[in-house]
């Protein structure tokens, strides 16, 4: 058993129906849908999402339908959010295979990622509690926002490590925070088991941003092309830090060179090994393990003990996973 089986054994039974349960949601008898959405479900990622709103409720009560309903009307928000992203980042690969805007076409994209969002919203509406609705709501307002600011600080002539929070904060470890805070909402848990857990889920969607960062700089295989996000033109914390410690000219010139995504491979390598030479690797890694301890104390370990567990290996495995 690996890693990820060990957190999934005590949520085993819940998830398969919620991965039953995703299949049929978005079941459609347009052909062009069905394309797109069998080619979506080809590689479904370590869902790591669905399984936080499930052990999230499990740590303060049970799953029942509702509890579901949160877990699919997130699974999805995320998926027509990453739809969109690859459109607005032009990007072609995902999770190991071509982004659903390569594999068919931009347009497609598009409309596919609006009706997976429109059954997002449909599974809060089934859940019939306001409060999921509305943060379900707020959340796709962030997801936007969160991508709208990254593309304004391309244009930036900064380097802030505030700004690359900020912009993390919306796009990664906001949904993080959503599904914990709702998986115990949901299950009947208190406010204040809520809003614990919230906090929880928002760093472990830190660490997970930053491990992707760093993966991104050749470590580890993660579907994606190493150097991708220089490549679209983004700059993250390892890079951020470098540049940003540097009073060298000719380095600032290049990294705004990729921001412009004017640069040529050799650019992106000449950037990269910079980086990599400046500590900005060990610099995100640290951040990355600071994140980590603080999510770990957040963990009530009295409550249920079960669920605990699988929790702090979940957050371990996030931090140390190496795809």
């Amino acid at each position: 058993m690996d890693v990820l089986d060990k957190i999934k054994a005590p949520v085993l039974t819940e998830l398969k129906q919620f991965n039953d349960a995703f299949r049929d949601t978005l079941f459609s008898q347009n052909p062009l849908l069905e394309k797109a959405v069998d080619h979506l479900l080809k590689a479904p990622g370590k869902q790591v999402r669905p399984l936080l709103v499930l052990l999230s409720a499990k740590m303060v009560g049970t799953v029942g339908d509702n509890v579901l309903r949160v877990a699919l009307a997130l699974e999805m928000l995320h998926t027509a959010s990453l739809v969109h992203d690859d459109v607005v980042d032009e990007s072609n690969r995902r999770r190991g295979l071509p982004s659903l805007r390569a594999f068919m076409s931009n347009q497609v994209a598009v409309l596919a990622g609006d009706f997976i969002l429109s059954k997002a919203l449909e599974c809060a509406a089934d859940t019939d509690d306001v409060r999921v609705v509305r943060h379900i709501a707020e959340l796709g307002q962030t997801l936007a926002d969160g991508e709208l600011l990254q593309l304004e600080n391309k244009d930036s002539d900064a380097f802030s490590e505030a700004a690359y929070f900020e912009i993390i904060s919306r796009k990664t470890a906001s949904l993080f925070s959503a599904c914990t805070r709702l998986g115990a909402l949901t299950a009947g848990g208190s406010d204040a088991d809520a809003e614990r857990l919230a906090q929880y889920g928002k760093l472990i969607g830190i660490c997970f941003q930053l491990r992707d960062d760093v993966f991104d700089y050749g470590t580890g295989e993660i579907g994606k092309p190493v150097a991708s996000d220089m490549h679209e033109g983004k700059l993250t914390l390892p890079a951020i830090y470098a540049v940003g410690r540097s009073d060298d000219a000719s380095v600032h010139a290049l990294a705004q060179k990729v921001r412009r995504r004017e640069a040529t491979d050799e650019d992106i390598q000449k950037l990269i090994k910079f980086t990599i030479d400046e500590g900005g690797i060990d610099y995100a890694t640290w951040h990355m393990k600071d994140m980590q301890g603080m999510a770990d104390g957040l963990i009530d370990d009295t409550k249920n003990v079960e669920i605990a567990q699988a929790l702090h290996e979940l957050t371990a495995f996030v931090a140390n996973r190496k795809n």
